[in-house]
């Protein structure tokens, strides 16, 4: 338990800072009596004197009290700054969901890194799931996902507006048919293959539920990179948001990436939660990030050629 005040701390470091009892006192406008009883309180917390005590009223620290009182106006100094709100300030707390981290995550925070080099990020790439959680707990200062999965207590900033498309085989039928326009219905036809995503996997089927649309679901793959690849060796129709660089599946199979004329678009969004009020780097980063962000989005076929 800690037995010293504040007060009797600005005591002793201002009898020493003035060379005596009485320079103190008048300088702190208090009694020299008060002060006095407040140093022979502090020194018998201590056990051991701060001072020496010498005809005259001149007072000089002890070998102890050199070193304890240094040490005391450090820590007062410091909570003169921490009150006053001049404290380095926590890094941000930036979260990515998982399925655009790939994509956007590391030129973004290049890109940050440039423009605000004073502010220190920390990233994380998350589910669904975790960034709700994440943002409603404190954890997260802001966070870049698809607008899914959160309530009205998050504040939403639109960064882009993205259309689904449909992942195939280079040598897919829907490839000769996206020439002339790729609706829901025309992939309605064909065994989808969809990533298992919670949120994700339900928002693919409502796409084709809201229309009325018979769907078959041939494979439920744990990320969007095995989506791609199942896609692109032929084992059905890949559906996403997130379009990935490059027109090849990780195992190296070609794959066309083919617009979808009817489904819409979806948000991707800067989130944050409404009632906690970002500090300053934070609030910086939210400034800069709608600026940062864009994405292709050709309106012909992709293919390899």
């Amino acid at each position: 338990m800690i037995a010293a005040t504040i007060r009797q701390l600005e005591y002793a470091t201002a009898t020493a800072r003035f060379g005596g009892v009485t320079a103190a006192a008048e300088a702190l406008h208090i009694s020299q009596p008060a002060l006095s009883v407040a140093l022979a309180q502090l020194e018998a917390t201590l056990g051991q004197p701060l001072f020496l005590r010498r005809p005259g009223g001149r007072i000089t620290p002890t070998a102890f009290g050199r070193g304890w009182l240094a040490e005391a106006q450090l820590q007062l100094d410091a909570l003169t700054r921490l009150m006053s709100g001049e404290t380095p300030a926590a890094p941000v707390r930036l979260a990515c969901f998982e399925d655009l981290a790939p994509t956007l995550l590391a030129p973004l925070l290049r890109k940050l890194a440039e423009l605000a080099p004073e502010i220190t990020i920390e990233p994380a790439v998350l589910s669904f799931e975790s960034i709700a959680e994440g943002l409603r707990q404190g954890r997260i200062d802001i966070a870049i996902t698809w607008d899914l999965g959160l309530d009205a207590t998050c504040d939403r900033t639109v960064l882009m507006q993205v259309a689904p498309h449909a992942v195939t085989a280079v040598d897919h039928p829907l490839v000769r048919v996206a020439k002339r326009g790729l609706t829901l219905q025309a992939v309605s036809d064909y065994p989808l293959i969809l990533a298992d995503q919670g949120l994700s996997l339900g928002h693919m089927r409502a796409l084709f539920t809201a229309r009325g649309l018979p769907f078959q679901i041939a494979h439920r793959t744990a990320t969007l990179d095995l989506m791609r690849s199942f896609a692109a060796n032929g084992f059905g129709v890949g559906l996403s948001y997130t379009r990935p660089q490059g027109r090849r599946s990780h195992d190296g199979a070609r794959l066309a990436a083919l617009p979808l004329t009817d489904a819409g678009t979806e948000a991707v969004i800067l989130a944050r939660m409404a009632g906690n009020a970002l500090h300053p780097p934070a609030a910086r980063l939210a400034e800069l990030i709608p600026a940062l962000l864009t994405q292709s989005d050709p309106d012909q076929p992709e293919t390899d050629a």
